[in-house]
C-alpha cells in the first residue's frame, strides 16, 4: 500500500521509528508467528507448536489414554486447551486432529454424518431424464427402482463418526462443549460408551446394497459401512474443552477424566515464552511478563496475548511497553463499547 492510504492524508511519518510498518509502509508482509503457520504454506505439513505441561498434568492425560475415557480440559480462553489435542496427536503419530467446534445450534448428528438428500434426488431426476431421451420405456416398476448413483457419494461422516469408523486410533477434539445445548453432552457420551451408531439412510437399503463406501471427514479416504452401522474398532482419543461457561451433569463428569489448566504462574509464563519464541525472546520480554502478571490479577487475559506482544517486540515493532500492551493485551471479560 502506498503512503497515501485509504484513510486519506499525506505521508507525514518521521523516518526511522516506523520502519517496521507494513500498512502504510513499503515492506512486504512479514513472516507469521510460529502458531499462525498453516499447512498450505508449509507444503501440507501441519506445524505443531511445542506444548508445555507439568508432570501432574501429563499424568492426567496418560490416565485418560489408559482408561480410554474422554479427557475434559477446562481453563480460561487461551490457556492451550485445544492445542493439547494437536500435541497428543503429534507425539503419538496419529495424524491430523478431527475437530468438532460446538455452538448452541450443534446437534449430535452434525458430528456423526451428513447426508445430501437433495443432491441424490437431483441425480435421480437427471438419470430419469437421460433414460427418457434414450427412449427407454417408462415402466412404473423401473421408475421405482431407478438408481441414484452410489449413495456413499452423498454421505460423509462427521468428526465423531470418522473417529469411530477409522481403522486406527484418531484424536477427536470436541471444542467448547460448554456452548452446547443442555442435552448434547450426555447424548455424546452415549455414543462414546456404546462405540457405535446407525445411519438410517444406509440401514434401509436392500440386501444387495448392504456394504457402502463412505467418505471420512476432511479427506478423500473411504471406509466400508455394513448394514448401516458404524462400529468402533479403536476407541478414539477424545479431548473435550470447556471455558467454564456452564456446569455439566454428574453422569457426564463421571465418564470423563478431568484436567484443569490453571492460570500460569510467572515461572510458567517464562517457560512458555522461551518454549515458543526462544531464549533471546525471553530476555527481551521481562517487562511484558511482569505487566501481564499484574493485569491477570484483576482481568481475564489469555497467554497467547502475551506471546503476541513478545513476538511483535522481537519482530522489530517500534512500540513502547504500554503501546504493545494496548495493542494486544485487551481484557477478555469486558464487552465491546457500543
Amino acid at each position: 500500500m502506498t503512503a497515501q492510504s485509504a484513510a486519506g492524508g499525506p505521508d507525514d511519518r518521521a523516518a526511522g521509528p516506523e520502519d517496521w510498518w507494513v500498512f502504510r509502509g513499503p515492506s512486504p508482509l512479514p513472516a507469521p508467528p510460529p502458531w499462525r503457520r498453516f499447512p498450505a504454506a508449509t507444503g501440507g505439513r501441519e506445524t505443531v507448536d511445542p506444548y508445555l505441561l507439568e508432570s501432574h498434568e501429563i499424568s492426567v492425560v496418560n490416565a485418560a489414554l489408559h482408561l480410554h475415557r474422554p479427557l475434559l480440559v477446562t481453563g480460561r480462553p487461551g490457556a492451550g486447551k485445544s492445542s493439547l489435542a494437536r500435541a497428543v496427536a503429534d507425539e503419538l503419530g496419529l495424524g491430523g486432529v478431527l475437530r468438532w467446534s460446538v455452538n448452541s445450534r450443534s446437534t449430535l448428528q452434525d458430528a456423526l454424518y451428513r447426508y445430501d438428500a437433495v443432491g441424490r434426488l437431483r441425480e435421480t431426476s437427471l438419470w430419469r431424464e437421460r433414460e427418457e431421451l434414450r427412449g427407454v420405456p417408462r415402466r412404473p416398476a423401473q421408475r421405482r427402482a431407478a438408481p441414484a448413483g452410489d449413495i456413499g457419494q452423498y454421505l460423509r461422516l462427521g468428526p465423531l463418526g470418522s473417529a469411530l469408523a477409522a481403522g486406527r486410533p484418531r484424536v477427536l477434539l470436541v471444542d467448547e462443549l460448554d456452548k452446547a445445548d443442555i442435552d448434547l453432552p450426555n447424548d455424546l457420551l452415549v455414543v462414546l460408551e456404546e462405540g457405535e451408531f446407525e445411519i438410517p439412510e444406509l440401514a434401509r437399503l436392500p440386501e444387495h446394497q448392504q456394504d457402502v463406501q463412505v467418505l471420512l471427514s476432511g479427506s478423500r479416504e473411504r471406509v466400508r459401512i455394513h448394514r448401516g452401522v458404524v462400529r468402533c474398532t479403536h476407541f478414539p482419543i477424545v479431548v473435550m474443552t470447556s471455558n467454564g461457561e456452564r456446569d455439566f451433569p454428574p453422569a457426564f463428569l463421571r465418564r470423563c477424566v478431568r484436567l484443569d489448566l490453571p492460570e500460569p504462574s510467572g515461572h510458567r509464563l517464562r517457560k512458555i515464552v522461551e518454549h515458543h519464541l526462544g531464549a533471546e525472546a525471553l530476555a527481551q520480554a521481562e517487562d511484558l511478563i511482569e505487566a501481564f502478571e499484574q493485569r491477570t490479577a484483576t482481568q481475564t487475559l489469555a497467554t497467547d496475548q502475551l506471546l503476541a506482544a513478545v513476538h511483535l517486540r522481537i519482530s522489530g515493532a517500534d512500540l513502547s511497553k504500554d503501546e504493545l500492551l494496548s495493542a494486544v493485551l485487551h481484557r477478555l471479560d469486558e464487552p465491546l463499547s457500543p
